[in-house]
């Protein structure tokens, strides 16, 4: 119907996040979402009935769940749970800890904060297999130093995708360039997006807090308060305590890691044969599957942690079967919780409710706070929505002709689409990305929301500060 008002595509957003408010649960809250949306099509296309949306809502999830992308991403958070179940049973996570702290490597609580973080700035390659090789390897040294799980998901997760951005030899940086490749901005995709490194304010003004929090050892808000409640105390508190050996965990890793890469090149070199004749290694890599590489990467170092468990007298099958179901219904939660951002944000980006916030950026706008008034937008597309890169495909064809059309620097509006893409997501409670950290680092998903929150939101505002400035000077 063309008489549908569109900011009425706000509404299945707010819902869920009103209801979050309210009831502090999220899982019902993207149900009412998503059901909201739904509704909201139904009256769109003028065959709107409750049934009708009632159905809808359930063939939109059996849509979304049958989609490979989606079914991978899936399994891998349920494959995660038996892998970490694994490594916590075998006393592999105890006897890494024991190591890595008499060897000097994490001697104390800032070494471990550095590691944590230069581990999320090395695995720079895609941003969950960063956020959970951080947070794998962090979760029982940060409980030895009595660190809150939620100061570990903020650091994981406020490295990750920052670096991510900034460091575009990645899965990232390749659907970046794809699409600003069709406009004629005066340079090549990869010099823009140089450019636009250098200008994202909020990803460096990001890791520079988070480095300060690491090194300082200050946290503020409620993210200090988590620390001095004693949330770090999980792993150490567990029933089941083995005499490990520190390879039983570091060894899956190891495979995971090493797993994740051979992967992305492998499925990048098949997507390169039927295109190119000759490529090199890193084309290959960076054309690989991020999707797929994490699931099979996954799978390998989960049959490998088995099979170095079963051989060992202590271990039977049975026991180790039953540990592995117990790992994934601890993930079952936040499995959900990943799935239903992921049906909302495929109703709401169908309802239009990006593009209506898209439109409002060019209307009666002065020239000099386009720059910002495009980070806030991306921002709240992102909040709203749960998808950076969604974001990121929204925002672009409005940006690059602005900039063309309006005399903006190409590399200023890029960087104003990716940081406020990136900052959307991290305040998001809908976000698959916040969603991975919180399972990564072992904490409440409220809670790594409620105390990211106010670390995002001053980078934010600090950003839209620096972007009025410089667009007052770019003009």
């Amino acid at each position: 119907m063309n008489d549908f008002p569109e900011w009425l595509s706000l509404l299945p957003p707010l819902t869920a996040l009103a209801f979050v408010l309210w009831r502090k649960e999220v899982v019902s809250a993207l149900m009412l979402g998503l059901l909201t949306s739904e509704v909201l099509l139904g009256i769109q296309s003028g065959h709107f009935s409750l049934l009708g949306s009632f159905i809808a809502t359930i063939e939109r999830a059996v849509t979304k769940l049958s989609e490979p992308g989606n079914a991978r991403l899936i399994l891998f958070s349920l494959l995660i749970g038996v892998l970490l179940a694994y490594m916590r049973f075998s006393g592999g996570v105890q006897a890494t800890v024991h190591k890595m702290i008499s060897t000097g490597v994490a001697s104390n609580a800032r070494r471990t904060g550095l590691m944590t973080f230069g581990t999320g700035v090395v695995v720079f390659l895609e941003s969950n297999l960063s956020v959970l090789t951080a947070g794998i390897v962090s979760r029982g040294l940060f409980d030895k130093f009595q660190m809150s799980r939620e100061r570990l998901a903020y650091i994981i997760d406020s490295t990750s995708a920052p670096i991510c951005i900034l460091i575009f030899l990645n899965g990232w940086g390749a659907f970046v360039m794809g699409l600003i490749a069709p406009y004629e901005l005066g340079q090549t995709p990869a010099t823009l997006m140089l450019g636009a490194a250098a200008l994202n304010v909020y990803a460096i003004s990001t890791l520079a807090v988070v480095f300060y929090t690491v090194w300082t050892g200050n946290v503020y808000g409620p993210l200090a308060r988590c620390d001095v409640a004693g949330s770090f105390a999980v792993e150490l508190e567990e029933e089941h305590v083995l005499e490990g050996r520190a390879r039983d965990m570091l060894v899956p890793l190891l495979v995971l890691v090493i797993g994740m890469v051979s992967f992305m090149f492998l499925t990048g070199s098949q997507t390169l044969q039927s295109k190119v004749q000759t490529h090199t290694v890193m084309q290959a890599i960076l054309a690989g599957s991020g999707g797929k590489s994490v699931l099979y990467a996954t799978v390998l170092a989960t049959l490998v942690s088995f099979f170095m468990l079963v051989t060992q007298p202590k271990f039977t099958h049975k026991k180790l079967m039953e540990q592995g179901f117990k790992g994934i219904s601890e993930l079952l939660p936040l499995v959900a919780i990943l799935f239903m951002s992921i049906c909302l944000g495929a109703s709401v980006r169908e309802l239009g409710t990006g593009e209506f916030i898209a439109s409002l950026v060019a209307d009666y706008l002065p020239l000099w706070i386009v720059p910002a008034i495009v980070f806030i937008a991306g921002a709240f597309a992102s909040f709203t929505t749960g998808t950076s890169w969604g974001t990121f495909a929204l925002m672009v064809p409005i940006a690059m002709p602005i900039s063309i059309n309006l005399g903006l620097p190409p590399e200023l509006m890029l960087a104003a689409v990716l940081g406020g893409g990136v900052f959307g997501d991290h305040c998001s409670p809908v976000s698959d990305t916040t969603a991975v950290s919180s399972l990564a680092a072992g904490c409440d998903l409220l809670d790594h929301v409620r105390t990211q929150l106010p670390y995002a939101l001053a980078c934010g505002g600090f950003t839209v500060l620096v972007y009025m400035g410089v667009g007052l000077l770019a003009i």
